[in-house]
């Protein structure tokens, strides 16, 4: 019996593939719900999995409110839990012989990049890795245009509700911001800053002012939203986006005395009328899927 206990002591232990994608995915989301929907598992599937993974490795979440949040152990594990899971979707890929490939020409607006299509996009890599997508960024409008000229194979387009022809995956609703607790909306005329010109926003925000009889000048439209964030986050202006990208550290300035109630926007989804490839189509859909299971989470 000895001899069984030292030959299984020395036996290397396998890590379950399953357990760290899931684990990925909840680290990701900061929800089981959210994870469990994503991969089309009950809250208490990914519950279970992720218990059973903590049993390996040890605690893994500090489990708040409505939220979790990665113990120091599992912001270890986090990195190369990826590169695991990323592996074995590559290996399978390769030995596939129905992996998808080639290149996708995905167009999106500003700030649509960083607050939820990142997510998406790195589930789908992690899914497809053998599909390259190229990222291209630019104004609803330019984006609506490189559609129609074929310069695009998908793109997320912000327009005015009923105004679009594309998919119309979701609703948001369009919100002054400004500095923590700033005043650049007191002031007379108003300092507002877009990201461009051709910011589909733009038409909509002037709009409104022009309704309201609110005096106002455009101040640093530089075509970066990095710098018109700064510009807020200083009390230099404020800006108009969509409720669900404004970051953290700034305001929502509610519409009333000083600053007019502004529209809802739709978000919609264009596809170029060439034939579509199954990368293309399995892309649409991820967008599709993660658009509903935000809306349903809000």
């Amino acid at each position: 019996m000895p001899c069984i206990i030292n030959h299984n002591a020395t036996m290397s232990r396998n890590l379950d593939i399953a357990l760290l994608r899931t684990f990925v995915f909840v680290a990701d989301h900061g929800s089981m719900t959210a994870a469990g929907n994503t991969l089309h598992l009950t809250q208490s599937a990914v519950s279970q999995q992720i218990a059973r993974l903590e049993e390996q490795t040890g605690d893994l979440f500090i489990r708040e409110k409505r939220t979790l949040r990665l113990t120091p152990n599992g912001e270890r594990l986090l990195g190369k839990a990826r590169r695991l899971v990323r592996l074995n979707d590559e290996l399978w890929a390769d030995i596939s012989e129905d992996s998808m490939s080639g290149v996708i020409r995905l167009g999106a607006p500003y700030d649509l990049v960083g607050t939820w299509l990142t997510p998406i996009l790195k589930h789908f890599t992690h899914a497809h890795p053998q599909v390259d997508v190229e990222l291209v960024c630019l104004a609803s409008p330019e984006l609506r245009q490189a559609i129609e000229e074929g310069r695009l194979d998908l793109a997320l387009v912000e327009e005015p509700v009923g105004q679009g022809s594309g998919e119309c995956l979701t609703i948001d609703k369009l919100v002054w911001v400004g500095a923590r607790g700033g005043v650049a909306q007191l002031k007379s005329p108003l300092p507002v800053s877009m990201v461009a010109e051709t910011c589909a926003f733009r038409p909509l925000v002037l709009a409104a002012l022009e309704q309201g009889q609110r005096t106002w000048r455009t101040l640093f439209e530089s075509g970066s939203i990095d710098a018109t964030r700064a510009t807020v986050a200083a009390d230099l202006a404020v800006t108009a986006w969509l409720v669900s990208t404004v970051p953290e550290h700034l305001d929502i300035l509610p519409a009333g005395e000083h600053l007019p109630e502004l529209p809802s926007v739709a978000i919609n989804l264009y596809l170029a009328k060439s034939q579509q490839s199954r990368a293309i189509e399995a892309l649409a859909q991820m967008i599709r899927s993660a658009t509903q299971l935000q809306t349903l989470a809000s």
